[in-house]
């Protein structure tokens, strides 16, 4: 399946990027420590949240199909980059806050799900991801 999008810079390191089939848009902006100003999100930043997105999201895939409640779930991820050339992700540490009502022999599967993430197989294998699943709300 292709999905087209499409991208046009605004001056200023911002671009602004556009989800062809549905219209939607969203802009990102050059850093802090790139030469610009970190008003938004950076190129590198949707890297880290596509990776927690795409893991809820199949997490969610799961869950609606066994019937799980996972309203008030949420993720973070802490986006760390190398400071040497070349300038890359180095690692996304990410951690999951699921309802503590899951039941126990569902968790596995949610976790399993979590990690057939297609954006988590297609990052590089030298960036370290280190999930971590708490079921603490």
């Amino acid at each position: 399946m292709a999905v087209e999008m499409t991208g046009k810079y605004l001056g200023a390191l911002r671009v602004e990027m556009t989800h062809v089939p549905s219209g939607a848009t969203l802009q990102t902006t050059a850093p802090t420590d790139n030469h610009g100003d970190g008003s938004g999100f950076s190129p590198t930043d949707l890297v880290a949240t596509a990776l927690g997105s795409c893991m809820m999201t199949l997490m969610g895939i799961v869950a609606q199909r066994d019937n799980l409640d996972l309203a008030g779930a949420h993720f973070r991820v802490v986006k760390h980059m190398q400071a040497t050339s070349p300038r890359r992700v180095s690692a996304l540490p990410i951690t999951f806050h699921l309802p503590g009502r899951i039941p126990f022999e569902a968790r596995p599967k949610l976790e399993r799900a979590a990690l057939t993430c297609p954006v988590h197989h297609s990052l590089h294998p030298d960036i370290e991801m280190r999930v971590e699943f708490l079921y603490d709300l």
